[in-house]
């Protein structure tokens, strides 16, 4: 037994290592050709999974990495419980993620529109199994069509709407708000039918009231837990707090979101019902923002599992097979439709002309993750079957792809969205370039904080490109950070808000700097880096070549050591753009003098003007004024550049040669040299020394 635990335990760490660096290479693939990430790491299950190179034979596999656990569970058991686990942690996610307030503030435009969305989505993914798998609308399989084809995955749409700038435009506020709406009708939704499918297999079949009692008690069921969790979330929020820090009250907080999914699951609904209300109650919590960053590493790791596994699922003979395209092709099509003319239509009555109207549904197509779960429960449970499967993926693959060109065309038509003109002005832009994307970073963290702090409920995507949303009664806004440059985009009206307090966050940041600034002894601190005790670096006698060491420089201020040395570290030939490097060396010179002690100077700096680490060393033995810690002059010179994105050694090289430099007799035997030669020789015979 101890040897088959063993075994199946091994299996499963190969198991899951494929997977991880399958899912980040496919992912990233995707995003280069610009579509979600989500879609590559779901091909990608597909070709490592049993239905294809998973159940090719390896050493130490015989029956291949992925063999085919059974028809209804493609994956051994424990790969699947590691997804299962992952959707529980996706839909506590989107629960943290939904905005309760702009649930019940847009009760009435966004709730209709959501409302339409879900009735016809529904209805239409219904009648399509209806049509083409010759059942009956309540048979349970035609139910989970039904479902399936509700969802919406509002990253992809606020993605577009902020690239277009129109996140703040009456379409864009009401796509998102009708997507919050559609998420909860969605889960409400499900629960029902579950409710309704266990029934049935209890029974065989149901009368109409008997449907009606089922769906009353499953929707009771999810009612009543989210009322109560809703009520005691501050109580829920003191409690999990108790167990420690930030870290450890948001693993507790996902315990809770465990319980509640297990006993979704024993009152015959699904898990992830109960993690989505989990969420869904501590969304308005102080503790939210905290839960949702600490909880983001397990989301980075178990999610794309998820999806892989959901491609582990598709049998890509199926997806070969006519009668599967023939059937995925009508059922993506209604899919579209329903989104378009669901949504679409009651926007009319809500002061949307057909443009609006238009805009409203495109933004409503894209399927994602709730309906990969939902097909996922299905198959599990054998409601339906790996054709039927592959028609969901179909649909999904479909969906996500051509959703994001229908929407930025609809979005292209000229003319307003709305019958009346509206009050609100053009979305306005602002731009900030931090020229440093650890102080771009810092600032939008700290903006982010003081507009929790203010009230408002802020929403980070969960897409790859670093959206921020918030918003608080009629304010709305959305961040987007890019390498050392932020963007935030709101209404013209609020534009004066975001600048001050943009404006705050600096001026709190910059005395944080000074505070900083004032406690800094420099000179204890630069002494104690230029120690002759200071560990020797490897990569140090790499960078030392001749070309590089000039004995004899003609410099003679400050300015010109800089050129000069500059020169001379271009013969290293991994100098890309010389006056990149140049800029960044004055720079750091204008914030401190790199003179240290005893004649040495280390001018240096981290800039992509150079493509590797170099190095080059000059001396000047009458020495000239570097604005030194100990007012002497410096002799001998060592200027080191490496690139600012990517990692390097610079700092352990500067200590290395700082250390070696400082050995008894080692400098002044340095300035004398006559030769780039006798330089290295010397450095290497100090650094072997003890």
């Amino acid at each position: 037994m101890e040897e088959n635990i063993t075994s199946v335990i091994t299996q499963l760490v190969f198991q899951l290592a494929v997977i991880i660096f399958a899912v980040r290479i496919f992912g990233r693939l995707a995003v280069k050709v610009g579509i979600p990430s989500v879609l590559g790491e779901l091909v990608a299950g597909i070709i490592i999974g049993p239905y294809a190179l998973g159940s090719i034979s390896l050493p130490g596999f015989a029956s291949g990495l992925f063999p085919l656990y059974s028809e209804t569970l493609a994956v051994t058991p424990e790969l699947y419980a590691f997804g299962q686990v992952a959707s529980i942690i996706l839909l506590f996610s989107s629960g943290i993620e939904t905005d309760l307030s702009l649930f019940i503030k847009y009760s009435v435009s966004g709730g209709v529109i959501g409302l339409g969305g879900v009735v016809f989505s529904f209805l239409l993914g219904d009648l399509a199994a209806v049509m083409m798998l010759s059942r009956p609308f309540m048979d349970s399989t035609c139910l989970f069509f039904g479902i399936m084809s509700t969802a919406t995955s509002v990253g992809i749409t606020a993605r577009i709407l902020s690239d277009r700038k129109k996140m703040d435009s009456p379409e864009g506020v009401t796509t998102l708000a009708a997507a919050v709406f559609d998420d909860v009708l969605g889960i409400v939704l499900l629960a029902v039918v579950m409710g309704i499918v266990q029934a049935k297999t209890g029974t065989g079949s149901l009368s109409g009231s008997a449907i009606g009692i089922i769906a009353l008690k499953a929707f009771s069921i999810w009612l009543v837990f989210t009322v109560i969790l809703i009520l005691a979330s501050k109580w829920l929020s003191k409690f999990v707090r108790l167990f420690g820090g930030a870290i450890d009250f948001s693993i507790a907080s996902f315990g809770l979101a465990l319980v509640l999914s297990g006993i979704f699951e024993r009152q015959g609904l699904a898990m992830i019902i109960g993690a989505y209300t989990t969420g869904l109650a501590l969304s308005k919590t102080e503790i939210a923002p905290i839960i949702q960053e600490k909880i983001h590493v397990l989301y980075k790791f178990f999610v794309p599992v998820f999806f892989a596994v959901m491609g582990m699922s598709v049998n890509v003979r199926a997806l070969a097979d006519s009668s599967v395209l023939v059937f995925g092709a009508v059922y993506t099509l209604l899919c579209v439709v329903s989104k378009v003319f669901g949504c679409g239509f009651p926007s009319f009555f809500l002061g949307f002309n057909t443009k609006g109207a238009l805009r409203i549904g495109c933004g409503m197509i894209p399927r994602g993750e709730v309906a990969l779960i939902t097909a996922g429960i299905g198959l599990t449970a054998g409601i339906v079957n790996q054709s039927e499967f592959a028609v969901v993926i179909l649909m999904t693959l479909v969906t996500t792809l051509f959703a994001p060109p229908l929407l930025n065309m609809s979005l292209k038509m000229k003319g307003r969205g709305t019958k009346k003109e509206t009050k609100e002005s053009q979305s306005q832009i602002f731009v900030w370039d931090f020229k440093d994307s650890q102080i771009a970073h810092m600032v939008l963290g700290m903006f982010i904080s003081d507009l929790r702090s203010e009230g408002f409920f802020v929403q980070m995507m969960n897409i790859s490109d670093g959206i921020t949303q918030a918003r608080k009664d009629d304010i709305a806004l959305s961040a987007q950070i890019e390498e050392s440059t932020v963007t935030i985009e709101t209404d013209a009206k609020d534009m004066g808000f975001v600048k001050g307090e943009i404006y705050e966050v600096i001026l709190k940041l910059n005395k944080s700097l000074e505070t900083l600034k004032s406690l800094n002894n420099t000179s204890t601190l630069q002494y104690g880096f230029a120690s002759p005790e200071n560990r020797t670096e490897p990569a140090l006698f790499k960078l030392l070549k001749a070309p590089v060491i000039q004995t004899e420089l003609k410099a003679n201020t400050k300015e010109e050591v800089l050129v000069e040395m500059a020169d001379l570290l271009e013969k290293s030939g991994k100098v890309t753009d010389k006056e990149e490097l140049l800029k960044a060396i004055r720079n750091r010179e204008a914030t401190m003098s790199t003179g240290m002690q005893d004649g040495i100077a280390l001018p240096h700096a981290k800039t992509d003007g150079v493509s590797e680490i170099c190095l080059a060393v000059g001396i000047k033995r009458e020495g000239l004024d570097f604005a030194s810690l100990d007012k002497q002059p410096s002799k001998v010179f060592v200027m080191i550049a490496a690139p600012a994105s990517k990692e390097s050694p610079m700092m352990q090289v500067m200590a290395a040669i700082s250390g070696v430099m400082l050995k008894k007799d080692t400098l002044q035997h340095i300035v004398d040299s006559k030769s780039a030669d006798q330089v290295i020789s010397l450095i290497k015979e100090a650094a072997n020394k003890k």
